[in-house]
């Protein structure tokens, strides 16, 4: 079954932070499986064959999203 798991990383939006082993906390648009992309937040190692845990929104979550961030004092 780990064998039918595949990503495509379709749009590297940005890096929030960078760890000492070079680990990236990136903003992607990542393909799932063969499932619509959606924008993801999470760690990946410096070649993206390796991945921490994350989070993954639709355009229309990451659009809430950055309107609380907005409005929020920071």
């Amino acid at each position: 079954m780990a064998d039918d798991f595949h990503y495509e990383i379709v749009n590297e939006c940005g890096i929030l932070s960078e760890g000492k082993a070079g680990w990236k906390m990136e903003l992607n648009l990542v393909q799932w499986g063969d499932r619509n992309p959606k924008y993801d937040i999470r760690s990946w190692s410096p070649d993206h064959a390796k991945m921490g845990k994350g989070i993954t929104l639709t355009k229309e979550e990451l659009t809430a999203l950055k309107d609380i961030l907005s409005k929020m004092n920071i």
